[in-house]
């Protein structure tokens, strides 16, 4: 993702799930033009300096590519890293993020 547009409606409008160093939010979309699942990142400054935020944006972007293939060509993710990320294991976070998407379906499923 790189519209602050879509990310703006992925967080108010998706469903959330929060993990001790991820916030995860997913909104499936009803758009046909966005080929594949879409992901954006959010690493604010509250995660550390400038090297700290790109070791954490390198880190969740393999984490993402690790789990893209159980996403829907429809979803929309936003991942947000807390401070206690800077700190974390790439398996960590990969586990957090499988948590968040394993809660998220729950919920989406038990809403429907």
């Amino acid at each position: 993702m790189t519209r602050s547009a879509e990310f703006g409606a992925t967080v108010s409008q998706g469903i959330r799930a929060a993990q001790p160093d991820l916030v995860v939010y997913r909104l499936r979309s009803d758009q046909t033009g966005d080929p594949g699942p879409r992901i954006g990142l959010v690493v604010s400054k509250a995660v550390g300096n400038a090297v700290q935020r790109h070791r954490v944006s390198r880190q969740l972007r393999h984490v993402a590519r690790a789990v893209i293939d159980d996403l829907t060509p429809a979803d929309r993710l936003v991942i947000r890293a807390l401070p206690g990320s800077r700190h974390a294991l790439s398996r960590r976070l990969e586990q957090e993020l499988r948590t968040a998407l394993e809660r998220i379906s729950a919920r989406a499923g038990a809403g429907a």
